[in-house]
């Protein structure tokens, strides 16, 4: 059973021409980066970053916010990290399946020109609009999920920023409410 199954996989991947293997390579990237992004943002970004920020805050340095900007740039790198990789994707793959549709179509009015049909070496018109719907189908089967999952991250990750930033003006508030007493003492 697998063996025909890689041999479907293997027939629809060469069905789709010279476009399939960069869709294919586009997925797995998506998926790569999809799966970093689940993971980077998860909420244990923000408790680190306490940590770290009341480390500051209680050593008292001057200019706190300044310091926790720096301090908390690895945060918002993690969390931001692939953001631009995974939109990109799914910009581009229906692009490249449509490039496999023109590409398809191209094939199917050459066959007509010939009159052929159907040619034992895979071409003619079936083979053209076969090509044609395989890319189309493979560039939105890669772009449709990566755009809903995307958005899903990107609103994770704008949370995570915001609850950075939040932490920041906690911290500073409470160092300048903590000087304040310090100094009415």
């Amino acid at each position: 059973m697998s063996h025909d199954l890689f041999e479907r996989v293997g027939e629809y991947l060469a069905g789709g021409g010279f476009v399939m293997p960069p869709l294919v390579v586009a997925a797995g990237l998506l998926w790569y980066a999809i799966g970093y992004r689940l993971l980077a943002l998860r909420p244990g970004v923000l408790s680190r970053a306490r940590r770290d920020g009341e480390a500051l805050a209680e050593a008292r340095v001057p200019h706190l916010r300044a310091r926790l900007d720096v301090a908390f740039t690895p945060f918002e790198d993690e969390v931001a990290k692939f953001a631009v990789p995974l939109q990109a994707i799914v910009v581009v793959a229906p692009l490249a399946g449509l490039l496999g549709t023109v590409a398809g179509m191209i094939e199917t009015f050459d066959s007509l020109g010939d009159m052929a049909l159907y040619t034992g070496g895979g071409g003619g018109i079936a083979a053209g609009i076969s090509q044609a719907l395989l890319t189309t189908q493979m560039g939105l089967a890669v772009a449709i999920p990566g755009l809903l999952v995307g958005r899903l991250l990107k609103r994770r990750q704008r949370r995570l920023e915001d609850g950075l930033e939040q932490l920041k003006d906690e911290l500073v508030g409470r160092a300048a409410l903590g000087a304040g007493e310090a100094v009415a003492a």
